[in-house]
């Protein structure tokens, strides 16, 4: 339990250390970390795919085929007038331009005599740019301008007209974050005069050049400025009051009535986009102008005026496509502000981002640290597969937008510094286990030992064993006719080594050498087949070794040796016992005390192996065993059958 403690706090600390790297990251995050994470957010959308198609909003697509037959933009102003009268009279909510007429009609009649310097004063020529703006006078028109965001030559500082009062709550000079404009390009004033209102058609990709988000709101001369499709909302909703709530970071939300628009901080729509191109009505500018068309495809709709053609240039890359015409931008933004579903980046993710990477770190290392090698992979893939659903989930459930990019770094980061730790800790557990069994157990053993990769091989648990205890007979009066210890230990050594390599051969762990005896053990630190035969078969092979050691004894004229064996199988303790500063890796329990019991009783009958009833019954080899009858071994009450092995 301590070893385990130890880990865990070694992976706390791990998982602060990469929380703590990717917090300053996060925090100094450069706009190309930015790109990546929507890039990889882009791909959610396109695995969600399309939404069901919405008929709020009808967009009047000035396409190929209506330039084919009207000829190349800019149109002469009584074709636009005609298509605002005839979607007027379909009885159109709202008409939207995503359009700029920043010049005067230079086809108008009226424009060509003058030119020519033709004296028109009694001749009723026609204007075309006072047709369309007595058109825009009746009609629910609002039009579209642009505000240049860099400075550039021949500036215009004139601003227009919002028929809105804007209300800044909150406001302070370190959270205004809005974008600052240099100037405007806007209609024709006579135009800019009749319609309703306008709104700028600003639309600003991100580094990575696909627009993922809309400008709401720009300032210019330290006046707020609504975009088009938050001017066509703020008249479906009928109020003239906008008010933009800061928070610390910036702007948190854009309130019109009883609808909240939550933004970033710099008073920006993300886009919730609703699918691939024309996901929204597309009606040709041609029928429209011609009055062919369906009638109830504009009945209470709001209607946006734009192009889809390539000519024009007003084509922009979205998450779904690298080619989405500019107009459809503003169709999403509308449609995801009528529906109110809306996803945005609120100010306590970015605390909550930093926890989902102390967590998912966290995760990775404990899942890395305490699971088995082949486990790594699946649970790894599980692990990255729930984070992705829960990311996901969050997008499209809940609107709220997470980092993506950084959670990919914690776990790849989380997994090399998981392995490094477990190597560490291997290479330390490896050498504990060698210090622990190096002269317990055979190198093949120790190599099992090596290769399990068990990090709780060491703790205590109960587990069945097979006991041995072998002593030397009268080694007392043996070892009184050596006058010197030098020749005694030399003459124990010459036995005791033999015995020992006989133990180990047979997968058997030493555990002590007591004077003259020999305790070992089988199925401990780890598992092994068929234990009490093996044991039985280390008896016997000891008592034919013995004869030749006897031999050579003999020979060396030397006290010959005599051996007795007890062996006994059972449930034990085994693992590490011992203090703080001196412990060892043993058994201990009533299994070990009989074995020693038997081991004595081989003098009583003058055996060399006596094994118990339970090593008999489980013996997977013939032996010629002796009955030797019941006996009550010291310390137990119950009676046990006991068998001799006899051997050749």
């Amino acid at each position: 339990m301590q070893q385990v403690l130890i880990k865990f706090f070694i992976y706390l600390l791990g998982s602060l250390f990469i929380t703590t790297l990717l917090s300053i990251s996060y925090i100094y995050i450069p706009n190309k970390i930015n790109s990546f994470d929507s890039n990889i957010r882009d791909m959610y959308f396109i695995f969600r795919g399309e939404l069901e198609k919405n008929k709020n909003v009808v967009i009047i697509d000035i396409d190929e085929r209506a330039l084919s037959r009207f000829g190349q933009w800019p149109w002469s102003r009584d074709l636009v007038s005609k298509m605002v009268e005839n979607l007027n009279k379909a009885n159109a909510a709202i008409i939207g331009f995503d359009i700029i007429f920043a010049e005067k009609d230079k086809t108008s009649p009226s424009e060509v005599i003058k030119n020519i310097k033709f004296d028109n004063t009694n001749m009723d020529v026609p204007n075309y740019d006072k047709i369309f703006a007595k058109t825009l006078q009746h009609t629910p028109s609002i039009l579209g301008y642009q505000f240049q965001l860099t400075h550039t030559p021949f500036v215009r500082d004139k601003l227009p007209n919002i028929p809105a009062v804007f209300i800044e709550k909150n406001k302070t000079d370190s959270n205004n974050k809005i974008t600052k404009a240099y100037g405007t390009i806007l209609n024709i004033p006579l135009l800019q005069d009749s319609a309703y209102s306008s709104g700028f058609v600003n639309n600003i990709p991100d580094i990575s050049g696909v627009t993922r988000s809309v400008p709401l709101l720009i300032q210019s001369q330290e006046q707020l400025f609504p975009s088009l499709a938050l001017e066509i909302i703020r008249n479906i909703v009928g109020t003239n009051k906008v008010i933009v709530n800061y928070d610390q970071n910036g702007v948190q939300d854009i309130t019109l009535d009883q609808l909240t628009i939550p933004t970033d901080s710099y008073g920006r729509l993300l886009i919730n986009y609703r699918g691939y191109e024309k996901h929204f009505q597309y009606i040709s500018a041609y029928d429209v102008i011609y009055n062919n068309f369906d009638k109830n495809l504009i009945d209470g709709k709001i209607v946006l005026i734009g192009t889809s053609a390539a000519g024009l240039f007003d084509l922009r890359a979205t998450p779904f496509e690298s080619i989405f015409p500019g107009v459809e931008i503003h169709a999403n933004a509308i449609d995801n502000m009528l529906m109110q579903d809306f996803i945005s980046i609120p100010s306590w993710v970015h605390g909550a981002n930093l926890l989902h990477i102390f967590i998912l770190s966290l995760l990775i290392l404990l899942l890395v640290g305490f699971s088995i090698w082949y486990l790594y992979i699946p649970l790894i893939i599980l692990l990255i597969s729930q984070d992705i659903y829960f990311t996901y989930w969050s997008l499209f459930s809940k609107g709220v937008v997470l980092n993506l990019f950084f959670p990919l770094l914690t776990i790849l980061f989380s997994i090399l510094l998981a392995i490094v730790i477990k190597y560490f800790f291997q290479i330390k557990q490896n050498q504990i286990i060698k210090q622990k069994f190096s002269s317990k157990v055979s190198s093949n053993v120790m190599n099992a030992l090596l290769k399990t990769n068990q990090t709780n091989i060491l703790q205590t648990q109960e587990k069945e064993v097979t006991v041995f205890f072998s002593d030397i007979r009268d080694f007392t009066t043996i070892s009184e006719k050596f006058n010197n210890p030098a020749p005694l230990v030399s003459y124990l050594n010459n036995y005791i080594n033999p015995m020992s390599d006989i133990i180990t051969k047979y997968q058997g762990t030493i555990d002590k050498y007591i004077g003259d005896s020999i305790m070992a053990y089988w199925n401990a630190p780890i598992d092994t087949p068929d234990h009490c035969t093996k044991a039985v078969d280390t008896a016997i092979k000891q008592i034919e070794i013995l004869k030749k050691i006897n031999h050579q004894l003999k020979q060396q004229g030397l006290p010959l040796l005599n051996i007795g064996i007890g062996i006994h199988t059972g449930e034990a303790i085994v693992g590490e016992v011992g203090s703080i500063s001196r412990s060892d890796y043993t058994v201990i329990g009533d299994t070990v005390n009989t074995a020693s019991r038997l081991e004595q009783l081989c003098k009583t009958y003058k055996s060399n192996i006596i094994i118990s009833n339970e090593v008999k019954i489980k013996l997977s080899k013939k032996y010629t065993l002796k009955y030797l009858g019941e006996v009550q071994v010291k310390g137990k009450e119950k009676l046990i059958d006991i068998y001799e092995i006899l051997v050749n």
